[in-house]
């Protein structure tokens, strides 16, 4: 058991009615981390100590933010085993995903180390005569960070990386179903010179969720949020930001498609399906969950997909015999069931795997999804994928479309400038051409279109989401006004 205190102005303490929250391993059930379930007045607080630690940073020079970024990266690099055991156990991942996760935060710490010195500006011309005008990027304040479960490492990191590369105070709201992981990056990057108040940590009862993150929204002294999850709840946290009129940034839900189209090479078409499907059981916002089939390859294509998921074992996380481990909680497999039934009952054809059996899952293609199906539209988040034919470049464009989210995608076609007149129709914020759906770089610019959410992370794009660009002037010579 794992015991975590809120970190707070660079301090540890318990919340401030001393409450208890417990995440327990999702396939043995037992309680591996018990957190400190913070309250609003602790929320508050923790605003409070990142407003005052912001006047300090802000004014911090590119060098030292870029020495700590880099000692954080080398601390969790370090501790590599540390975090692997912590996400394991909450969130019932493979070890493999989880050192996954590791390295590609590691590489986030880097790249927010390298923007340090990007974080410029432009002289801009002006019509006053001897007037230097300048538009200025500056720090925007305290930032919010709210992580989800499914790649905590990366996504915990992600979300105050860059606002601390560019100056600001962050406050990381951690994910219930992973306190421990999240809260393992607070403390590396206190330890590596992110202290008081600079890095602030709550965690919190799923009960008191709404209250804590309605708090810190509103508190004078928060100026930008990023939060990645469920569209469902982007929009909320969209509306209480936009009542107090401050900017978020949103990472949401996804139902990513992969075009096979009839020129394409049907292995490398079902390699990347396989991985992109299934790696981290299926609960990766750029999964692919439509595979949008040309009719003349999909016979051999279904074939072949199916013959390969069918060799995929789910199990527990820790035998490495098991490529997939578990669902975050049985209450996904039920809803997966339900998608499941939904489909067959409709004329859908099982081709591989099946349902699930509490928090295990086996790798499951569905043939012949149409439209009016749960699966031909509902983001599924588990090891589940629909086949969805059609006939034609024209019907697979209409097809890919016709959803209500636009994260990643990705066309397969032996045709190079085919598959980029395709992928320019794809409305999406990814696209890639004879590769899986999912694929993340920290220097990339990330982020999705329609329901998937708006801004981006990643390289210099974040650092327009969380600096404000201010125009200034210095008057070098005697100017004139009319009175």
């Amino acid at each position: 058991m794992t015991s975590l205190e809120l970190l707070i102005g660079g301090q540890s303490r318990p919340a401030s009615n001393h409450a208890t929250v417990e995440r327990a391993n999702p396939l043995a059930g037992h309680a591996v981390t018990r957190a400190a379930a913070a309250s609003v007045e602790d929320a508050r607080e923790a605003a409070d100590a990142a407003g005052r630690a912001f006047e300090t940073c802000s004014r911090s020079g590119p060098e030292e933010r870029r020495l700590k970024l880099l000692k954080a990266a080398e601390l969790m690099e370090a501790r590599q085993s540390a975090f692997v055991e912590r996400m394991v156990d909450e969130t019932g991942a493979t070890p493999g995903w989880a050192g996954f996760n590791v390295s590609i935060a590691v590489g986030i710490l880097r790249e927010a180390a390298a923007l340090t010195t990007q974080v410029q500006g432009d002289v801009i011309p002006s019509n006053v005569p001897d007037s230097l005008a300048m538009g200025v990027r500056v720090p925007c304040g305290v930032v919010v960070g709210i992580a989800p479960w499914n790649a905590p490492i990366i996504l915990g990191t992600r979300a105050i990386a860059t606002p601390l590369a560019c100056g600001n105070s962050v406050i990381l709201k951690a994910s219930e179903q992973c306190p421990a992981t999240h809260h393992l990056i607070a403390e590396t990057l206190q330890e590596a010179g992110f202290g008081d108040g600079e890095v602030n940590l709550i965690t919190n009862d799923p009960a008191n969720a709404a209250d804590v993150v309605e708090s810190l929204i509103a508190h004078p002294a928060v100026a930008r949020i990023n939060f990645t999850g469920s569209t469902g709840v982007g929009k909320i946290i969209a509306e209480k930001a936009a009542s107090h009129l401050k900017p978020v940034l949103l990472e949401l839900g996804g139902k990513a498609p992969l075009l096979v189209l009839d020129d394409a090479d049907l292995d490398a078409a079902v390699d990347a399906a396989i991985f992109g499907a299934f790696f981290n059981q299926g609960q990766i916002c750029m999964s692919t969950e439509r595979l949008i089939v040309d009719d003349s390859v999909a016979a051999t294509f279904v074939e072949k997909l199916a013959a390969r998921a069918s060799a995929l074992k789910a199990g527990d996380p820790r035998d490495s015999a098991n490529e997939l481990g578990t669902l975050i909680d049985a209450g996904i497999g039920e809803k997966l069931n339900g998608m499941l039934d939904d489909a067959v009952t409709q004329g859908a054809r099982l081709a591989a795997g099946g349902k699930a059996e509490g928090v295990i899952m086996p790798a499951t293609v569905v043939d012949g999804v149409t439209a009016g199906m749960r699966l031909y539209a509902e983001e599924s988040f588990g090891p589940v994928v629909a086949v969805i034919r059609v006939d034609g470049e024209d019907e697979a464009l209409r097809v890919a479309n016709d959803s209500e989210y636009g994260l990643s995608a990705a066309v397969f076609s032996r045709d190079t400038a085919r598959a980029m007149r395709v992928a320019g129709r794809i409305r999406s914020g990814i696209c890639h051409i004879n590769a899986a759906t999912v694929h993340d770089e920290p220097q990339m610019p990330f982020g999705g279109v329609k329901a998937s959410g708006y801004g981006r992370f990643g390289g210099r794009a974040g650092i327009e989401e969380f600096t404000d660009l201010r125009w200034m002037t210095v008057q070098l010579g005697p100017r004139h006004y009319p009175i």
